[in-house]
């Protein structure tokens, strides 16, 4: 009787379990992955704000054609690789990698105009991003090793006409779908004009979104690997 007792007590305690995951499961899965709450948005002129909420994996300045990261030992990516489009002047890039836990909705990260909105389908199929999960959680440089779908994966690529300090400057913001991704949206169309901080898409579930600005003299870069940023709130380029 005393065994029967048990097993009764620890199907229940499983049961119990069970039934508490999958609510939290779809708590986060229909509620808190929409959550979309309010933003302190600089004031304008303040500079080049994130485009997305989550952790800075690379910042680099780069030339036309250079090599901007080693993913791992025989690939290498450009700054075409990333934004599928032939690039004729120094940028500014910043990844920045969003975990199933972060905010999902992306910001402009300048106002501007929306010159071109660009889908890429994934190069083959789309890669887990794992292993970038992993090296952010803990701390492990380069926090972008290994991680293939920063050129593999599928993309949107919204570029921006924007301006800074009243110099005319490109701003695109890259869209960088994960395995798990069952959508990337875009609430803005061609010829759109747009805010900085404003909401113009989301990814659903885990994904990288990266910001690539024309590098004009006097921009200085505030963030660095391994920061955490908001989308539409921290400045990135000032």
């Amino acid at each position: 009787m005393e065994v029967y007792q048990t097993v009764v007590v620890l199907l229940a305690i499983l049961t119990s379990c069970v039934a508490t995951g999958a609510i939290l499961y779809l708590f986060w899965r229909h509620i808190w992955f929409f959550r979309n709450p309010r933003r302190s948005i600089p004031p304008v002129g303040s500079g080049i704000l994130s485009p997305a909420d989550g952790t800075v994996v690379y910042v680099k300045t780069v030339l036309p054609g250079e090599k901007v990261i080693s993913i791992k030992k025989g690939r290498e990516a450009t700054i075409t690789d990333i934004t599928k489009e032939d690039i004729t002047q120094p940028k500014i890039l910043v990844g920045i990698f969003m975990s199933p836990f972060n905010v999902h909705y992306n910001r402009a990260p300048t106002a501007g105009a929306v010159e071109s909105i660009r889908h890429h389908p994934a190069a083959g199929h789309n890669l887990c991003m794992a292993r970038m999960h992993y090296r952010t959680v803990f701390k492990r440089r380069p926090l972008y090793r290994n991680s293939l779908h920063i050129v593999q994966n599928e993309r949107t690529v919204t570029r921006i006409g924007a301006s800074y300090h009243g110099v005319p400057a490109s701003c695109y913001v890259v869209q960088i779908a994960a395995k798990s991704v069952s959508g990337i949206e875009s609430y803005v169309n061609e010829g759109d004009r747009v805010d900085a901080g404003q909401v113009f898409g989301m990814i659903r579930i885990g994904s990288q979104v990266d910001l690539v600005m024309t590098h004009l003299e006097g921009m200085k870069v505030r963030v660095r690997p391994g920061d955490r940023v908001k989308a539409g709130e921290t400045i990135i380029i000032e």
